[in-house]
């Protein structure tokens, strides 16, 4: 039996939320525009992988980074909107998670 062949868009589209943290990050940039320091917390992620996470997704037209002039510098960072067509995806895991995943109380 042949394997029917993967669509190259959609193995992109996979490769990009499959990346570890990428899918949170974009999860908790649905709320609204949100400082490093709001997302760090929200998710708990190192500062480091936060950053290459935002600068990645940044580079793929996913995540907007605003820069306000101000003491201090006041650094932003919102969905576009081809971010923010992510909403539907991730509210249908989201879901599913919540009918299906259990919690294993002793990793918490």
């Amino acid at each position: 039996m042949t394997q029917p062949n993967i669509c190259p868009k959609f193995e992109k589209a996979i490769s990009i939320l499959s990346q570890r943290w990428t899918g949170l990050v974009i999860y908790q940039l649905l709320n609204g525009t949100q400082r490093f320091n709001e997302i760090q917390s929200a998710i708990g992620i190192s500062g480091k992988v936060l950053s290459d996470r935002l600068k990645d997704l940044e580079q793929k037209g996913l995540v907007k980074r605003d820069v306000i002039p101000d003491t201090p510098v006041v650094i932003e960072y919102s969905l576009t909107d081809k971010g923010r067509s992510m909403e539907p995806i991730l509210k249908t895991i989201e879901q599913w998670a919540l009918d299906w995943m259990q919690v294993d109380e002793t990793q918490q």
